[in-house]
């Protein structure tokens, strides 16, 4: 579990980290999101104990990172966006120096060979790690964070430089590792932090500006909550029986999709789900939808709303 509490940083005047808090709990994959500047990478550096914080507290698994740094950093395992490699030594090498390094005292053949397995850098273990792929960089990188069955994960940035079939596979790993280890996942790929992780932290200007799950997060900042349909069937037969429906408030034709097929806004009175009552009516009519869908929105307009001002809306000029 990591519990980050009032955590501030300053550098001089400038005030990197304001007062933030947040936790992640056993077993729960928390995406950490931020634009460049905002305190994010200073976060991760006080977690993982690089630098110290200026003030308030942050525990890796109840130990204070500032108090008991070792005793913290035994429960951590850390990939940075540029992974600490030794680029002379093979995978097996390095590894085996990791090993050492944090005095793992699991049985050492068998774990690295379980981590390598996991990691898909079985084939590779025997080359010179300056030879190998960008991909396969990371693939080591992130097997190094593995060693010694850490608690808790701390992964910045861990599928920079993999093709597609590698991003899915890494996915899905930090999927099953987060059943049993805390996870803190900062991406800039904003579809994988949706994909992957249960909760989302996002920082701007220093500040903590959300801590929710997306859907709640596209509920809370979405302006309407319109439906969009798009309806096989002629415009004038369609839109008049949409109308009819009394929590409908307003149609709107948005464009011919294709030849026939139309598509519609449909504005709801407040706090009223109309998606199973449009079915009936469309259905009924032998009217297929071909398409149904919310206006909520997308991680990346979330992002762009909470780290572009408009989030702060009339209240927030003095923050920006």
């Amino acid at each position: 579990m990591i519990e980050v509490t009032n955590l501030t940083k300053t550098y001089g005047s400038k005030l990197a980290v304001d007062n933030i808090s947040f936790t992640a709990k056993d077993g729960e994959i928390l995406g950490f999101l931020g634009p460049n500047g905002a305190g994010k990478s200073t976060t991760m550096n006080i977690l993982t104990g690089y630098l110290s914080s200026t003030s308030g507290s942050a525990k890796i698994n109840g130990i204070d990172v500032l108090e008991n740094p070792i005793g913290a950093k035994k429960g951590i395992g850390y990939l940075p966006e540029q992974p600490p490699l030794y680029l002379d030594m093979t995978v097996n090498e390095y590894l085996s120096f990791v090993y050492g390094l944090k005095r793992c005292k699991m049985p050492k053949r068998s774990h690295l060979g379980e981590i390598k397995s996991l990691t898909g850098i079985e084939d590779v273990q025997d080359r010179v790690i300056r030879n190998l792929s960008k991909g396969y960089r990371q693939r080591v990188g992130l097997a190094q964070a593995l060693v010694g069955n850490p608690q808790t994960l701390i992964l910045d940035e861990p599928t920079v430089g993999l093709d597609p079939k590698q991003i899915i596979e890494i996915r899905s790993l930090i999927k099953r590792l987060g059943d049993n280890h805390t996870v803190i996942l900062s991406s800039h790929i904003l579809s994988e932090v949706q994909a992957v992780c249960d909760r989302i932290v996002v920082i701007n200007k220093g500040k903590l500006v959300a801590d929710d799950t997306a859907d709640n997060l596209s509920k809370s900042l979405s302006a309407d909550h319109k439906l969009i349909i798009r309806v096989e069937g002629r415009e004038k037969d369609v839109k008049p029986l949409l109308e009819q429906i009394p929590d409908i408030k307003t149609v709107r034709v948005l464009r011919e999709a294709e030849k026939n097929v139309f598509e519609y806004e449909l504005n709801p009175r407040k706090g009223k789900d109309i998606r199973r009552e449009v079915f009936k009516r469309m259905a009924a009519r032998n009217m297929p939808i071909l398409l149904m869908r919310g206006s909520e929105l997308s991680l990346e307009e979330i992002f762009l709303k909470l780290t572009t001002g408009d989030f702060y809306g009339n209240e927030g000029s003095e923050d920006e």
